[in-house]
């Protein structure tokens, strides 16, 4: 609808410079320029290269967006951008180019939590998020559950990794394998030619004692290791690795543990509603078990397309559209950049 907020999101907390924009919950445009060719020969991110790719890439991805939607500058009601958490120099690009473009078109401006956005992306999917809800984020750097009462107001955490998130450890293990970076939609493709029960790789923090201490909280470390150990010793013996099945083994492992602990998060809270976020959310295995499972016990799956669940300027936008509609106070213009913003602030 016309009465609608138009809001504009910029994304630049990793290795994509998003910038996206929507009226009320549609999508009116999600223009991405990635650097991830550029950290791939390094294995990773390199922060350095990634903010100079958005210092290079934040005007034309804006041009790009504002073209894409058929809007000016002048046409949009707010701006939203990634304020933390993430890499701070590539944030600083955002934030900086955020605050430009709000004082030179005399905008309000909101600095937003990255790890909310992703929630907020689900309602260009599948509509208003029905609260409370459980969400699990799932990327390189976060394996969390959260409890959202109110999206515009706050988020309870229920739990997150204690050492190497999901995503990481798919970077981890692809590059055991000889796969390209990043690992995740590599490790995907390879799974699907193998067999998931041909190696039983250790499901971390599942035990009853760790259970006791950490119900909802996540380990990969232990996992990618018995991955590492396992390759080894086939190297060493001279025996071919099949990549398939360790893939797919792997994945098995990560995905049974994530789906597990949020539909046990969801029961226990008496949550009907699980929305799944992040990079690892485009998994095709984890979609597919959460979703078998949760049915099982009359839990509605709500999951954004792939393109939508890595990086992007239109979940900023979803959030910055959400923000508005409910009211809440824009950002001042000495927002900061903030690498260690807490899953309790949505926004700055």
């Amino acid at each position: 609808m016309a009465d609608e907020p138009l809001v504009l999101g910029i994304e630049t907390s990793c290795d994509e410079t998003g910038v996206g924009i929507v009226r009320g919950h549609t999508l009116l445009a999600d223009a991405i320029a990635s650097s991830v060719e550029q950290h791939a020969r390094f294995g990773g991110v390199v922060p350095e290269v990634a903010s100079r790719a958005h210092l290079e890439a934040i005007v034309p991805t804006m041009d790009r967006a504002l073209k894409e939607a058929g809007v000016t500058l002048a046409d949009i009601d707010a701006i939203a951008v990634t304020s933390g958490p993430g890499l701070a120099g590539a944030l600083l690009v955002g934030v900086a180019a955020a605050k430009g473009y709000a004082l030179a078109a005399e905008k309000p401006v909101y600095g937003v939590n990255h790890l909310a956005a992703h929630v907020a992306v689900d309602t260009l999917e599948h509509g208003p998020l029905p609260e409370p809800a459980v969400a699990m984020l799932v990327s390189g750097g976060h394996s969390s559950l959260l409890l959202v009462d109110d999206l515009a107001r706050g988020v309870t955490p229920l739990g997150a990794t204690i050492d190497d998130a999901a995503g990481e450890a798919f970077d981890k293990v692809a590059r055991l394998l000889g796969l390209p970076f990043p690992g995740g939609p590599y490790i995907d493709r390879e799974a699907r030619a193998g067999d998931p029960a041909a190696i039983g790789f250790p499901r971390g923090l599942t035990a009853a004692k760790d259970l006791a201490a950490h119900r909802y909280d996540f380990s990969f470390s232990g996992l990618k290791t018995a991955v590492a150990r396992w390759v080894e010793a086939r190297q060493r013996a001279g025996e071919p690795v099949p990549v398939a099945d360790v893939a797919a083994s792997f994945q098995e492992a990560v995905c049974d543990v994530l789906t597990a602990k949020a539909l046990d998060a969801c029961r226990a809270n008496g949550i009907e509603t699980l929305v799944i976020g992040g990079g690892v959310a485009a998994n095709s295995r984890l979609r597919a078990m959460a979703e078998h499972r949760a049915a099982k016990h009359g839990i509605r799956v709500r999951v954004p397309r792939p393109k939508l669940c890595t990086d992007n300027g239109a979940m900023v936008a979803a959030l910055g559209s959400h923000l508005v509609a409910a009211g809440v106070t824009p950002s001042r213009l000495d927002l900061p950049a903030d690498s260690a913003l807490p899953l309790t602030t949505v926004s700055v």
